[in-house]
């Protein structure tokens, strides 16, 4: 029985596997916080970007840009 016993505790088989477990959660965890950061940050400029949109084609009084020169600031 003392034989088995110091066996069965010798025996470092099954950590490794722990350990992949361990990477995969760490691993998972950090895309999932990128993911969600990507996210907001992708959502932020699409907000923005069409607030500019809105402020230029108020200013532009609905007009397509052209080469002529206009009153629109170069800021649009």
């Amino acid at each position: 029985m003392k034989t088995f016993l110091k066996s069965f505790l010798a025996d470092e088989s099954g950590a490794s596997a722990a350990e992949y477990a361990l990477i995969l959660a760490v691993v998972g965890v950090a895309i999932g916080a990128a993911a969600l950061t990507l996210g907001q940050n992708v959502g932020l400029s699409i907000n923005k970007a069409a607030v500019t949109v809105g402020t230029c084609g108020k200013k532009a009084n609905g007009t397509a840009a052209t080469t002529y020169a206009t009153t629109v600031p170069a800021t649009c």
